[in-house]
């Protein structure tokens, strides 16, 4: 092997990092000292940093945990005193909507079989208007029907409310589950596990800890700061690497709960549309609905900067192993190309999945001859806007604010050396 001269060039991109080898006790440095020791200072400040919110995030879950639900007998309330009972078509046919009319029929008489209840295995009929809003119904479908208390076997004692989705959505989740596991194997099902930890924070605490009266936005954060620490650790393991990534999610998350509580008070959003109203009438008890509305603006974003940021830092350490010569500055550069690709999809993706959501409610209002100013600032929508120009403000934050982050540790973290 031929060495160069101590002045002679050595032609661009034929230069490769090599191992040196080392006398004992004096480790390869390149004149930044000793790698290990850096890195263990980076974990050390990482933690000094991240430890003390994930300590108070469970304290604070802890102190604020519900003390218990409702009443329950074994059925789920539908509310209102309404308990579910289960059912199948077992005939539909046009029918008159009233008895002894002899007119055109107007409505669909439904036979239905009870297969829970105090009536099980009885036969009950519905009698239900062919109206726009109607579904169809068959033989053979199972539906959800609302019983009101009285004589279990009163046709007026049940009230239709909806079709049963369990088995195929089940099916649904298992297809997506192996779907996963096929492409991520281990990593597929840590990060299953995940998304299990984030359905019990958000089933098991955050829900109940609003109806029982818990602070909406207080509730929120608490268990968005655990739902970050438990999934990012669960789905990508104890390292420096991730470790940045929920410092970067942490960042971003405090600057929309800043900007998300300045801008519903400053375009003065009550919280209070349909739905809450809904709610809020169902339950007979107070429940702040503009915290509501800043609660949810934290939850929706959480997840979508989970993504940025954990991309980020894959980014930058890939970049990293790729070339370790590379300083910070390189690092951040090269990684922040990337960034601004993933933001410009992201930022659509979140804005067409509010606008997906809030679809209903734009159609009513484009066929009410509103100007596009009056249906873009109706509290409806305009709550919409405000919670997609929130999150996006904060998913762009949050690729400059990571990469920074993450090519200072990168740099300092122990890596492969490629040969």
């Amino acid at each position: 092997m031929t060495t160069p001269l101590p002045n002679q060039h050595v032609p661009a991109g034929r230069h490769r990092h090599r191992r040196a080898t080392a006398a004992p006790g004096h480790g390869h440095g390149h004149g930044h000292g000793d790698p290990a020791a850096a890195s263990r200072r980076v974990r050390i400040l990482l933690a000094a940093l991240l430890v003390p919110f994930a300590l108070a995030s469970l304290v604070g879950v802890a102190l604020t945990w519900p003390d218990g639900g409702p009443a329950d007998d074994g059925d789920v309330a539908l509310g209102f005193g309404q308990r579910p009972v289960q059912g199948e078509v077992t005939a539909a046919t046009a029918a008159p909507c009233s008895i002894g009319s002899t007119g055109r029929p107007e409505c669909i008489a439904l036979s239905i079989r009870l297969d829970g209840g105090p009536a099980r295995d009885s036969t009950i009929e519905q009698v239900l208007p062919v109206e726009p809003s109607t579904p169809q119904f068959t033989v053979g479908d199972q539906v959800v029907l609302a019983y009101a208390g009285g004589d279990p076997t009163a046709d007026s004692s049940y009230q239709v409310r909806d079709f049963q989705r369990g088995p195929a959505m089940s099916w649904l989740v298992a297809l997506f589950a192996a779907a996963v596991l096929l492409l991520g194997r281990w990593k597929g099902l840590a990060s299953l596990a995940a998304l299990g930890v984030s359905f019990a924070v958000l089933i098991g605490y955050l829900l109940p800890a609003i109806l029982a009266g818990g602070d909406p936005v207080t509730v929120a954060v608490l268990g968005a700061g655990v739902i970050m620490f438990g999934t990012l650790y669960l789905a990508h393991g104890v390292s420096a690497q991730t470790s940045t990534a929920v410092l970067g999610t942490l960042l971003s998350l405090v600057l929309i709960m800043v900007l998300g509580a300045a801008f519903t008070a400053a375009t003065s959003l009550s919280g209070l549309d349909a739905e809450t109203a809904s709610l809020i009438g169902m339950l007979g008890s107070g429940i702040d609905a503009r915290g509501l509305l800043l609660a949810g603006v934290i939850i929706g974003a959480l997840g979508v900067l989970d993504d940025v940021t954990v991309t980020q830092t894959s980014a930058v350490w890939a970049l990293r192993r790729a070339n370790p010569d590379l300083g910070a500055g390189q690092l951040y550069a090269s990684a922040l190309r990337i960034g601004r690709d993933h933001i410009s999809s992201a930022v659509n993706t979140l804005a067409l999945a509010y606008a997906g959501a809030a679809l209903p409610v734009l159609l009513a209002y484009s066929v009410s001859g509103q100007t596009f100013g009056t249906l873009i600032t109706a509290q409806d929508v305009a709550q919409e806007v405000v919670r997609t120009l929130v999150g996006s403000i904060g998913l762009v934050a949050a690729v400059p604010l990571t990469t920074v982050i993450a090519a200072l540790v990168a740099r300092r973290d122990t890596v492969p050396v490629t040969s």
